[in-house]
Parts: structure tokens; sequence; C-alpha cells
């Protein structure tokens, strides 16, 4: 794709772009900012990965993972300014997961230990982990509210923290799982996914399309649980004082 290609996508910036400003629906700084952006740091990435590819360098692998993981945590600890500590929680939950899948991937020599797959996954898993993690802590933190007199009560009678908080911690990792789970049940009939599709326009054999595919889709699905589980987990005592009270929520803090 050439650059005059390229500025021929912005059609498709100016369609959103026009039909908020018709509708007054308030989203044209927004979009304008979201393009410009998006131009900016996919550019400014493409040049990166170039270099970090060329120099088949671990060390410049994992300052591109900690990059990311820093992004993500930066953007997702936004929703969660009502948990003590949800920055430490973030960073460490995005960090288990890549330590964790990268370990199995390598450790049983299912992708090489190289640039081209590792950073390319990562930033898949962690970018789903985040959206994941915005989900849970918007769904956990209503949870909460709308059913405080319950938890109250639940510590009232003599029930401890986890017993008063454990309907909402599972509403709120139920809800933040089930947009994975559910776009997986129709992968393929209702949605191409763009790896293999980019893989296919690419040339690439279609089947290997395939079976690359199917290794994102099983590592989004674990990450999405291990993200919701951990977080929530990780999350919920900070709510609770020392005498076991569930403090108010203006009282919370980073």
């Amino acid at each position: 794709m050439s650059y005059l290609n390229l500025s021929l996508t912005l059609i498709f910036v100016l369609i959103p772009f026009f039909l908020s400003k018709h509708f007054k629906l308030g989203l044209e700084k927004d979009t304008v900012i979201a393009a410009v952006r998006s131009i900016i740091q996919l550019l400014a990435v493409g040049y990166i990965l170039q270099f970090v590819f060329e120099s088949e360098s671990y060390i410049f692998i994992i300052l591109m993972v900690l990059l990311m993981i820093g992004a993500a945590v930066q953007n997702a600890r936004k929703k969660g300014v009502s948990i003590r500590g949800i920055t430490w929680k973030l960073i460490v939950t995005y960090s288990f997961i890549e330590i964790l899948t990268q370990s199995i991937l390598i450790g049983l020599k299912i992708i090489p230990p190289t640039a081209q797959y590792i950073i390319p996954i990562s930033g898949m898993l962690i970018g789903n982990s985040m959206v994941l993690s915005i989900l849970f802590l918007n769904r956990f933190t209503s949870e909460v509210e709308n059913r405080r007199d319950e938890t109250e009560l639940i510590l009232t009678l003599g029930g401890t923290t986890k017993q008063s908080i454990h309907h909402s911690l599972m509403a709120a990792i139920r809800a933040s799982t089930i947009p994975t789970i559910e776009s997986q049940k129709t992968i393929g009939l209702v949605q191409l996914p763009g790896m293999m599709s980019g893989q296919i326009i690419a040339g690439a054999d279609p089947v290997q399309a395939v079976m690359f595919q199917l290794l994102i889709i099983f590592l989004l699905l674990t990450t999405a649980v291990i993200t919701s589980i951990m977080l929530g987990f990780l999350s919920y005592p900070s709510l609770f004082n020392e005498r076991m009270q569930l403090i108010k929520s203006n009282k919370i803090k980073r």
C-alpha cells in the first residue's frame, strides 16, 4: 500500500466525523484525535519494530514488552481509581500473563524465540488483557455499589470479606469474559480474524494462517479468564479496611 492509498483511507474517518456532526453526537474531536494518534503511533511503532527485528536483541524485545505493559496499565488504571493499589495489581496481572503464555509457547517450541513472534503475540495478549481488565473494573465497581447493602449485611452477620463480595466478584468476572467467549463461538462464520486475513492477503497458505489464528484464539481465551479472575482476587481485599468494613467509594484512594 502506498502513502497515496493510505491517504484515501481517511474517507473512513471523514464518514463518522460528518455523521457525528450531523446528528450532534459530539464525537468529532475524539474521532480526529483517535485518527491522528493511530497514524503517528502505528508509523512510529512500524519503524521501531523494523529496528528491533533487524537487531535480534532480547534486550529490545523485553523493552518493547515493558512498554506495552506500561501503556496498558496507564490506560486501564483510570477505570479502577476506586481500588487502592490498582496500578501494581494491573502490573502483576499483565506481567503474569505475559510470562505464563510466553513460557508455554517458547518452552514447548510452539513458536521460535524471535522478535517477529514474541512482540506481535505479546501485543495481542496484553491488549486483550487491557480491554478485559477495563470491562472487569467497570462492572466490578458497579456491582459493589449496587450490592453495598447486601455486602454490609453479610459482614454484620459474621461473614468474611470474601463471602460478602462473592456475588459481585463472580458477576463481574462472568460479564467481562462473556464477550471473548461469545465472539469465539462464531469466529470464521460471522467474522474472519485480522491476523488470519492479513496472512492470506500477504500470500500465506490459508491452512497455515488458520493454524496461527487458532493459536491466538486459544491464547486470548486463557488471557480473558486469567485477567478477570486474577485482577478480581487481587482487587477485592482493597475494598475493605482492617476492621472488615466496606470502604466508602469517595474515600478509596489509589
